[in-house]
């Protein structure tokens, strides 16, 4: 597995060193119980082994396929509030999602890289998405809309994951951020809010400008 973003890599390799690691283990000796036990569990498809190598067990793959309408395989991974905290912030109609972490990897020759990432804040392999909060937040509302056209658009707004959030992830909570991929930079980035163009990266949050591209 190729991780192309230094400041993706330390938790995508760790994790995928370890699912390596476990496959390669020399065969060991099992009891005829031993081997009919395995032999009726169903391996893992690779989406949810690549998804737990890069969120962890509680890892859950949302959306697969070409995504970005771009010919190659994507995944959409997140990680989900716990449910106690869920319900203060998502109403019962809402089709929104909330979560802690997500991301976006891509399949190109065998190998899975990583291309979007929300955690703390939005970041894609270039730097921090334009238009996101500058502050660090806690926990995403995420609304996906597929598109069979422009593929998928990703909303993500700061949402409290509970009554004690922070001042500014409160201030910032009805600011929503519209993420798409770019044809033309071949990465995903943040629209403008006329949804028609895409605002460029910060490399760092100390930049507080963005460039139209």
């Amino acid at each position: 597995m190729e991780i192309r973003n230094r400041r993706f890599a330390p938790a995508l390799v760790i994790g995928v060193a370890a699912f390596l690691l476990v496959g390669c283990k020399s065969a060991q000796p099992t009891t005829p119980t031993e081997a009919a036990a395995a032999a009726s569990v169903p391996a893992a498809p690779e989406s949810q082994q690549i998804a737990e190598a890069v969120l962890g067990r509680q890892a859950e793959v949302i959306a697969h396929g070409d995504l970005a309408r771009n010919g190659s395989e994507q995944l959409l991974v997140v990680n989900r509030f716990a449910s106690t905290a869920r319900d203060k912030v998502q109403p019962a109609h809402s089709s929104a999602i909330f979560v802690t972490r997500a991301v976006i990897v891509e399949k190109n020759d065998g190998k899975w890289t990583e291309l979007l990432r929300c955690d703390e804040h939005l970041k894609n392999t270039r730097g921090y998405l334009a238009g996101a909060p500058a502050a660090p937040v806690t926990g995403w509302r995420l609304v996906v809309n597929p598109d069979t056209d422009q593929g998928l658009e990703l909303q993500f707004a700061p949402a409290e994951a509970s009554e004690d959030a922070s001042a500014s992830n409160r201030n910032a909570g009805g600011r929503t951020i519209s993420v798409r991929w770019n044809t033309k930079t071949k990465r995903y980035q943040s629209l403008d809010q006329s949804h028609k163009g895409f605002l460029g990266e910060l490399p760092t949050l100390e930049t507080p400008q963005s460039i139209l591209k």
